[in-house]
């Protein structure tokens, strides 16, 4: 099974605002940048969609390291949140209705049909790829903002 590094993180001006995402995907030292965003969007979502665009890009079944600053998305995977929320008709321990259910409904045969590790980088720290992936979905949004 073919091994893959990706980097992902998600920006937003405001929150709700314009954002943006990006992942890095890392394959036998080669590298390929995905990114993209939304007008009016949360930093949650955008963190989410990078994560779902990245694996989206896998051609075949691999093994992955994801790697996130996202709480939000590392705690869900890896503290059992999803797995309890789809068990309990999308609603969290509060018996709330859990947010970006669709793109969590995205994510799981994503997460099925790879072998997906989640890790937890800090964020704006040292982690080369982590910056570069914040710096690249920040431009995206005040891009977006720009032309609109």
């Amino acid at each position: 099974m073919k091994h893959v590094d990706i980097y992902t993180d998600g920006a937003c001006s405001g929150n709700p605002g314009a954002g943006g995402y990006c992942a890095i995907l890392i394959f036998n030292g080669v590298e390929k940048v995905i990114s993209g965003g939304e007008p009016i969007t949360t930093n949650n979502r955008m963190e989410l969609l990078a994560v779902i665009e990245g694996l989206k890009t896998l051609k075949e079944t691999c093994e992955v390291n994801l790697y996130s600053d996202s709480q939000y998305v590392i705690n869900a995977i890896n503290e059992k949140w999803l797995e309890n929320w789809e068990k309990s008709n999308w609603r969290n321990a509060s018996k709330k209705e859990v947010k970006n259910v669709d793109l969590w409904q995205k994510l799981i045969p994503l997460i099925k049909t790879h072998k997906v590790t989640f890790i937890k980088v800090k964020g704006h720290a040292d982690n080369e790829y982590n910056n570069r992936c914040d710096k690249i979905a920040v431009e995206f949004y005040k891009n977006s903002k720009k032309e609109s």
